[in-house]
């Protein structure tokens, strides 16, 4: 898992319009990174409906909102489209970034061991330097919480 203080790691992936975005692309904002583990279930649609509410907040923070999961570009449209969503969601099927980003971890449920996406957000300088980071978040007041830590970050 990436700290605070180190260089967020170099992605390309492609979003929900099958458009390459990549962390250089980015250079110069804040950058609200979140990892989700897939789209369209309750836990993952209030997350990405909360932000996307927030959006314009972080807009005036010049900060831009970037969602990634394992599921497809296709999906993403499906999900954004159904939920009206307003953020950029970007698409990890070989889980590559995840891995680089230490969030594909062992996950027990029912019993059961299997790899997936440990819930995380990060919050990135225009450096590119990671400033912010929760693990295992809990959906309710989390968009809250990550507007405030980058106010606090930028006074």
């Amino acid at each position: 898992m990436l700290q605070i203080g180190e260089n967020a790691l170099e992605f390309c992936l492609p979003n929900q319009d099958d458009i390459e975005i990549c962390l250089r692309d980015l250079k110069g904002k804040w950058i609200v990174l979140y990892f989700y583990p897939k789209d369209s279930t309750p836990g993952c649609t209030t997350e990405a409906c909360e932000f996307t509410e927030a959006a314009p907040d972080f807009s005036e923070l010049d900060a831009i909102i970037i969602g990634v999961s394992a599921d497809s570009t296709k999906k993403h449209r499906s999900f954004i489209e159904k939920q009206g969503l307003g953020i950029t969601l970007l698409s990890d099927e070989e889980t590559t970034m995840m891995q680089e980003y230490g969030v594909w971890q062992m996950k027990k449920n029912y019993g059961k061991e299997y790899m997936g996406i440990v819930r995380t957000t990060l919050i990135i300088d225009p450096e590119g330097i990671v400033r912010a980071l929760w693990e295992n978040v809990r959906v309710k007041e989390h968009v809250a919480k990550v507007k405030a830590e980058l106010e606090k970050l930028q006074s």
